[in-house]
This record gives C-alpha cells, structure tokens and sequence, in this order.
C-alpha cells in the first residue's frame, strides 16, 4: 500500500472538531475524521490519538478571567475526555475497536493511562485516545502528544490543524505569506513559529520525532500523510529550511 510510518500519533485541537460551529462538537466533523482515521487503521497503520478541549474550554482563558490556572487546567483535561469518548463513539461505530486512556483516573469510562497497555493495544489494531492531557495542569495537550509519541514510540506526529502548514506569517492576514515545506526543530524555536509550544518542540527534538503540519479539513491528507507524500510541511532533525 505504500504506507511509510507504521505507528503514528494524530494530534487533533478541540477546535478541528468543532467544524464551523461556535462551540462544541460537528457530528460530521467527527464522522469525516473517523472515516479517515478508520481507512489508515484497516491499512495496517497503529494510530494513537491526543484530542484538546478548546471547543469546550480553554484553561488558559478562564485563568486570564481569573479563574485560579490549575483549576481551568483541569477542567480543560476533563473536556478533553469528552472529545475522546466522542472520536471513541463514531470509530467504534465503524467497526474500529478502540480505547480511552486518561491520565486523570475514570474507571467508570476510560482505562487509566499505562504505557505497556497502550501499545499492546496499538499492536491488536486498535485505536488508543489519550485524554486528559498530561494529567498535570500548565502543560498543553501539544506536550502530551510529544510525550505520548516518545512513550509508545511512534514514528511520527500528525499535527492536524485548519490550514496546509507552517507558514512565516499568518497567511489568513498575509496574502503574501510563504508556506514551508520543511524545517528544523532549530529553526521553528528561534523564530518562535508556534507550530506547537516550546516545550513540545523541545521532547520531539530530544528524541528524535518528526512532526508532519497538514489541513485536516481536506479529505485524504491523513491517507497521504501516512504514505509519506507531502501533503504540508515537516519539522526535523535532519530537514532543510525551505
């Protein structure tokens, strides 16, 4: 099939899962997404999932209201258990066998997060979903799927988002903005690109995980992605600025 990364880590924003709405969660975002994901799975590919909360809440918002930080960090963690359970309902309805782990114990709905469980279940061809980011609040989902991809040794992030890659500016205020088709993990922290926060760049970078930036809303780029065609732009150890 062409496939070049067996193990991959999907990273979705909790926004990609909000589609055009205001708030909350698109059914057929969710549909389309699982669609995709179910295609790569039935290919052979081990995914695993981190999914954010800011279509439901951000921490880092309520914080600057002057909610107390770690207590709208928490609440964040628990929405993106939410979004799990949601991405967890339409797979399983597609006949893809899947799992919740949550760093915040859930017994009643999700397994606790344990590393050798998780690839077990990444090795039977299941999908695994991690929730409730870190379990440690000041850190961002981003720095859990870094070290969730270090953990259970993926070959690469897929970091999902709404536009084609990494830019040198915002493309939606510069029609003039130049899209890279590569970089290095030196390059996106000096210039602070903000693909995903410092401390992310930083794990992917001390071990060695590419991170593959693609529009999650075009239809087959998780498909290409996997095959290694190039579909946005790649952060790396070994790439070239270009």
């Amino acid at each position: 099939m062409g496939i070049k990364y067996r193990r991959v880590l999907l990273k979705l924003s909790g926004e990609a899962l909000m589609g055009q709405l205001g708030y909350g969660v698109d059914p057929n975002v969710v549909q389309e997404i699982s669609t995709e994901v179910a295609e790569v799975v039935g290919d052979g590919v081990q995914m695993a999932i981190v999914v954010g909360g800011g279509n439901i809440f951000r921490g880092l918002k309520a914080a600057a209201g002057g909610m107390d930080r770690a207590t709208g960090d928490y609440i964040g963690m628990i929405a993106t258990v939410m979004n799990a359970l949601t991405l967890q309902d339409a797979l399983e309805r597609m006949g893809i066998p899947t799992r919740v782990q949550t760093a915040i114990a859930m017994q009643e709905v999700a397994e606790p997060y344990i590393r050798r469980r998780a690839i077990r279940h990444l090795e039977k061809g299941r999908v695994v979903i991690f929730g409730a980011g870190s379990g440690n609040p000041f850190f961002t989902t981003d720095t859990t799927a870094a070290l969730r991809a270090a953990e259970i040794d993926a070959e690469v992030i897929f970091k999902a988002t709404k536009v084609d890659g990494i830019y040198d500016a915002d493309p939606h205020q510069n029609p003039n903005a130049r899209r890279y088709e590569s970089l290095t993990y030196g390059h996106v922290l000096a210039h602070d690109l903000r693909v995903m926060d410092s401390t992310a760049i930083a794990l992917c970078k001390e071990n060695n995980i590419p991170i593959m930036v693609f529009d999650l809303t075009e239809r087959g780029n998780i498909c290409r992605a996997v095959k290694g065609e190039p579909v946005g732009t790649i952060v790396g150890g070994f790439c070239e600025v270009r």
